[in-house]
């Protein structure tokens, strides 16, 4: 269960379903049993996706190496024609500012460090004004420095925006430092769950694995 407005993390060992769970979550894949509920509905109940907006940022970012940033950052509003071009200009240099990036717009990924492309990732998924975001190993693959600096950015997000964050992650600073709530999933079950002190204390060896 996942309140509205917090930084929640998800973590466990390689294999124990972090990343299917959040595929189930946004919908990509259905449960072969139990269901997902937003705001008390099932999400594969007619309607309910379009009422509650969720967005995803992918462990690699998922970017488009022969699209700028700012057309990656815009592709969901270009492609199915929701604003007109200066509007998604406008929207596209507003996210990337909110995540620091701003002027980068004629950039391609190839010109970024790896931290500027999961920012750019962040921004993408701004876009849609999510009411939850699903962080898919956002620190992965990168530098002890540039790992503290995005899971602030995230955190930052979650203050200014409102947006709710559920985080998979290995990376402790992230899990024990930064977020509101976490939980600990092994062999496909939730084994822990509490604040950080809480998952920090427990003597439950499932969890501490």
């Amino acid at each position: 269960e996942i309140p509205a407005g917090g930084y929640y993390a998800l973590m466990g060992p390689s294999g124990s379903g972090k990343s299917v769970l959040l595929r189930h979550i946004i919908g990509l894949e259905a449960p072969d049993a139990g269901e997902i509920l937003v705001g008390g509905e099932s999400i594969q109940a007619s309607g309910v996706m379009d009422k509650f907006r969720m967005a995803m940022v992918f462990q690699s970012g998922a970017l488009f190496n022969s699209l700028t940033v700012g057309e990656n950052v815009g592709l969901y509003l270009s492609a199915h024609r929701l604003q007109p071009p200066a509007e998604i200009a406008r929207i596209v240099s507003e996210k990337l500012t909110v995540v620091g990036l701003k002027g980068t717009e004629e950039k391609f990924p190839n010109e970024l460090s790896g931290g500027m492309k999961k920012r750019v990732a962040m921004a993408r998924a701004l876009v849609i004004e999510p009411q939850l975001i699903l962080y898919d190993e956002p620190t992965s693959e990168l530098d002890p420095i540039s790992a503290v600096v995005i899971g602030e950015e995230i955190l930052a997000l979650n203050r200014r925006i409102g947006v709710t964050s559920l985080v998979v992650s290995h990376d402790v600073h992230e899990c024990f430092q930064i977020s509101d709530y976490v939980y600990v999933i092994s062999g496909g079950r939730i084994v822990g769950r509490g604040t950080p002190a809480e998952v920090q204390a427990s003597d439950d060896p499932e969890v501490l694995q």
